[in-house]
């Protein structure tokens, strides 16, 4: 599932190429994806202007002026891609359009192609996140968190610090991936239990998090398996992964083996002797 550096890349690809772009047309090829398209979703964002593009956790949000904001989320398999005029024919996983135009005349056709049909798209009214259920519960967003915020959310928590990581009320965006990387560049253990970090390994951690997901942006996310910039290009920091699907080579810090092993349902990667 594409985690905050994926979808960060998608917002900024969308931010440089469509505001100030109208809403022309919207063209639904099915009734919804994991959840049903609000029924009246063409009608409300149509001749809508394109403001901003942002992004909450792992959800992108377009800002529409006069109209409610397009969230939506890309799931496991999601991509959006935009593409110039003249449009080709739309692929069976192509399921929502928005032909957009700019004041020059310009044209774009932004499409939600998502094979799994996982991702969702929905509206944000007056693009109030704390107005939709989706993002109303959301911990702090992790690039910019500091040490004394990291460790109030995790003050009391008796559960293993990565699954902490993973709960987007204690932070937001941060997922398996980067919950390792971060983990291994503070040299925290991810058995150690949340609420036993203290101040300095909770400022090792928030720096841990800031970075790896800065590097993750920079390099366009990481492509494992569906991740795509909006130019279609892949991402690449997953060369520069130092413990996360690296099990049996060679830990960079120490030498000893990477080590992996199941924890909440989901494989973790780490460095034994590194990190405690």
């Amino acid at each position: 599932m594409p985690e905050l550096p994926e979808v960060e890349t998608v917002c900024l690809g969308l931010r440089a190429r469509v505001r100030g772009f109208t809403v022309d047309r919207v063209t639904a090829r099915r009734p919804g994806l994991r959840f049903p398209f609000p029924a009246d979703l063409a009608e409300r964002i149509a001749g809508a202007r394109i403001t901003a593009v942002r992004r909450r956790a792992k959800y992108g949000i377009i800002v529409l002026a006069d109209a409610p904001a397009v969230l939506f989320h890309l799931g496991m398999s999601g991509r959006i891609v935009l593409e110039p005029p003249p449009y080709p024919p739309p692929g069976p996983h192509d399921h929502l359009a928005l032909e957009l135009v700019s004041a020059s005349g310009a044209q774009l056709r932004l499409t939600f192609r998502d094979p799994r049909r996982f991702g969702l798209v929905d509206l944000l009214p007056g693009g109030a996140d704390a107005a939709h259920p989706r993002l109303r519960e959301l911990g702090p967003e992790p690039l910019d968190i500091t040490g004394p915020e990291l460790r109030a959310v995790l003050r009391g928590r008796a559960a293993p610090i990565k699954a902490a990581l993973l709960d987007q009320r204690v932070v937001a965006g941060v997922g398996n991936i980067y919950a390792c990387e971060a983990l291994f560049r503070a040299r925290i253990s991810p058995r150690r239990r949340a609420g036993t970090v203290g101040p300095r390994r909770a400022e090792a951690l928030a720096a841990g998090l800031r970075s790896v997901l800065a590097d993750a942006i920079r390099a366009g996310g990481s492509t494992l398996r569906d991740h795509a910039q909006i130019g279609g290009e892949a991402g690449w920091f997953q060369r520069e992964l130092l413990v996360y699907g690296r099990a049996g080579e060679a830990c960079i810090a120490c030498a000893r083996p990477i080590r992996q092993f199941r924890q909440g349902g989901r494989s973790t990667f780490h460095c034994p002797a590194c990190q405690r």
